[in-house]
This record gives C-alpha cells, structure tokens and sequence, in this order.
C-alpha cells in the first residue's frame, strides 16, 4: 500500500495542543507516529558525555500520532486527505504502473 505521509509533505495538526500549526514532516515512523517540525516541542535534559560536550536542558519535537495530522492541500493551503490514482506511464516502449498521491480537495497531485 502506497504511503499517505511522506518526509516533506506539509501538513497541519488537527487535534490536540498544538491544533492548526502547520510543519513539514521530518520523519515518518513505523509505530503510525510521524515527527513535525515546530510542533509538540519537549523539553528534554542532556547530560554531557564524550561525544556532548555541553550538558542542559534542549528543546526537540516529539513523535506525534497520524491521525492528528492532515496533509495540507497545495491549491486551497487547507488540511485535506489523501487519495491515490493509478496511472500508466511509457518508458522507451515499456508501460509502468505508477500509484500517485493526490488531494481529494482540489485534485492536485502531491510531490
């Protein structure tokens, strides 16, 4: 099954404490859990080792739940879901089946 979320893909929190921020995407877990950047920051102490120099407290984003989170339309710049088509493409005489995302509002197809 094709991906809903990718890394990259521009999306906006549509549940919880941070709802309405938008952030890209900077990783996509297996655990249905994606990282966004700017959104659900956390504190988090360090302490100083070999590799760290610096010792203190640092602020990082945390892994959010999938669900809370919608792709956002690249036409409207509104939270939307994601649908997939399947297309044929010809290479050099060769037929290819490729699944490409799209936003169910507009159609546009995603990156």
């Amino acid at each position: 099954m094709a991906a809903k979320l990718k890394s990259g893909d521009l999306v906006q929190v549509i549940r919880g404490k941070d709802r309405g921020k938008q952030g890209k995407v900077l990783r996509v877990l297996k655990d249905n859990r994606v990282v966004v950047g700017g959104v659900q920051i956390v504190k988090k102490h360090i302490r100083a080792n070999q590799q760290n120099q610096e010792s203190g407290i640092v602020s990082e984003e945390a892994p959010i739940d999938r669900s809370n989170v919608m792709v956002v339309d690249p036409e409207t710049k509104k939270p939307t879901r994601v649908g997939i088509k399947i297309k044929t493409e010809v290479h050099d005489g060769k037929t290819k089946i490729v699944r490409v995302r799209y936003a169910k509002k507009s159609g546009k197809e995603l990156a």
